[in-house]
């Protein structure tokens, strides 16, 4: 293995090129082969390679998270109503509070982007160090023959500072509709913020009165597994004295296996319903807390003209005001490739020093103006406009379809909201007639194996038929929330006397309020305006107060 390297003499000594071949197989130079071995432990050194988290880090990032997850909340202090759940939601929920700091950073990018439309200030200083001077000769350009001694007019040593302003039109022009572009972004993002909450506060809806309902009944469901479990006992020791037929015995016996197998079903399914609620709140898992109990069942509803119904849906659903600053963006878009055609126009403004012995001046300013263009883009001038306005057009098509999509919503959760009602009100007349019958069955029951079996039963059929009226009710619930996400309200108005729960459940009681009012009197009623309300209510710590 061979290196060479070229020995080049000065210019106006007129030699030829030397060319000197060094072997690395006889004997190097030491400093040479010193370099190369260092070179090659550092380049090694530098090699990245895969590092996996230890167990140990991964459990420190567990107990991190789990801590963070519900650290500076506000503790549950008694029966959770309605109002609150929706309060607590709205204040701890990850989803939403992830929705929030998405808005946040689109703002911080927002300020960034207006960073760019300033000119661009630029501050330098250096130092620079030669071991011989900058020194040079020349030669007659006829004649090849050196014409001046060799000179140099730099020091050996000199430091250098500049401080430089420019500002590009073009640059400009193209980060303008840049930032307005990512303005419309913060509003796009915001929009999405008040679709999970507007979601959130239909599931908070259904899962608070189908949790109501698991507290009631679970209460209820192990006496009757006891209930069972002795009269199937007892029916097994009348098997073994053969007191009975044995085919009435088994029947016997099935009908009650069958029985606890249901109220194991119902027991089962209960036992999910405050976790799920938990969850929308927040809640660590685990954490035992009761709900405020409810004996009435307000059937909600919403009794505003459907035109009227229609009109706010399109003018306030999160999606539809989406779509509006989407097309913004585009007709931005659009102007920012237009300005790409456009000449850039650059303006400087400096002032330099050089600590260069030689120089008359160490010290000058200068100014100047620059223009550059891109001729070829002239080309593609048609090009370019053409896809600025097909996707300005695809913008307002798609905004179009959602818009006949959002109609077809309000039609359909009215339709629903009726039906909810309709099955609600059979299912709350089934529940009367079963709890009298149980009423009944009771008073008429026998201290006998078969009358016990029928009170089972009734009493099982009647838990049964009341957990059905809870859950009807909170799909109606669900029902009415979805209709209100329909229309584009917000759970809370624009305007907060304080951020902290009671605030909120304060506000949401009186938002609902403007709600009802809404129903009854149609669109003159005064609704809130979509804001910014939400994500600073959930922004604070618990127990702050608006100023």
């Amino acid at each position: 293995m061979t290196l060479a390297f070229l020995t080049q003499p000065a210019i106006f000594h007129k030699r030829p090129v030397e060319v000197k071949t060094l072997s690395l197989g006889g004997r190097a130079p030491r400093p040479a082969l010193l370099a190369v071995a260092v070179a090659v432990v550092w380049l090694s050194g530098c090699a990245v390679k895969p590092a996996p988290f230890s167990d140990a880090e991964r459990a420190e990032t567990a107990r991190a998270d789990r801590t963070a997850m519900f650290a500076d909340q506000q503790p549950v202090s008694g029966p959770i109503t309605l109002d609150e759940a929706m309060a607590r939601a709205i204040r701890y929920n990850l989803d939403h509070r992830l929705k929030m700091m998405e808005e946040a950073l689109a703002q911080r990018q927002l300020d960034l982007s207006n960073f760019d439309l300033l000119p661009k200030l630029t501050a330098e200083a250096g130092y620079t160090n030669r071991n011989h001077p900058l020194a040079s000769a020349s030669e007659g350009l006829f004649t090849r023959e050196e014409s001046l001694i060799p000179s140099y007019s730099t020091d050996q040593n000199s430091r250098t500072a500049d401080l430089n302003l420019s500002w590009n039109l073009l640059d400009f022009g193209v980060s303008y509709y840049e930032a307005k572009e990512q303005a419309d972004h913060v509003l796009v993002l915001e929009q999405r913020r008040r679709k999970v909450v507007q979601l959130m506060m239909q599931q908070v809806r259904e899962a608070y009165w189908e949790a109501i309902g698991a507290q009631r009944l679970r209460d209820r469901i192990g006496p009757l597994l006891d209930d069972a479990r002795s009269a199937l006992d007892d029916s097994r020791n009348a098997q073994q004295q053969g007191l009975r037929s044995p085919v009435d015995t088994l029947t016997y016996q099935r009908t009650l296996l069958d029985l606890m197998r249901q109220l194991e079903a119902v027991r089962d399914q209960l036992e999910e319903a405050k976790p799920r609620l938990a969850s929308l709140m927040n809640l660590e898992p685990g954490t035992n807390f009761t709900l405020a109990a409810a004996d009435a069942f307000p059937v909600p509803a919403f009794d505003m003209p459907m035109p009227q119904m229609e009109d706010m849906a399109l003018q306030r659903r999160p999606e539809l005001v989406e779509a509006s600053y989407n097309e913004r963006i585009s007709v931005n878009e659009t102007h920012k490739a237009m300005a790409k055609l456009l000449p850039g126009i650059e303006f400087s403004l400096g002032a330099h020093y050089d600590s260069n012995s030689f120089l008359v001046y160490n010290a000058w300013r200068s100014a100047g103006i620059s223009v550059s263009w891109n001729l070829l883009n002239l080309l593609n001038a048609r090009n370019i406009r053409g896809t600025a306005q097909a996707q300005l057009d695809v913008a307002k098509v798609q905004r179009m379809a959602l818009s006949m999509a959002v109609l077809t919503q309000v039609h359909v959760a009215r339709s629903e909201l009726s039906a909810k009602t309709r099955q609600f009100d059979l299912l709350r007349q089934l529940n009367d007639v079963d709890q009298q019958i149980l009423e009944h069955t009771h008073n008429a029951t026998v201290a006998n194996a078969q009358g016990k079996l029928d009170e089972i039963r009734v009493a099982t059929a009647a838990m049964m038929s009341e957990l059905r009226l809870y859950q009807s009710y909170g799909e109606l619930e669900s029902a009415y929330g979805q209709m209100l996400a329909t229309l584009g309200l917000d759970p809370v108005p624009d305007q907060l006397n304080g951020r902290d729960i009671a605030s909120l459940m304060q506000s949401i009681g009186d938002e609902q309020k403007r709600w009802d009012e809404l129903a009854r009197h149609g669109a003159t009623a005064a609704v809130a305006q979509p804001g910014p309300t939400i994500a600073a209510a959930a922004a604070l710590p618990a127990g702050a107060t608006q100023k």
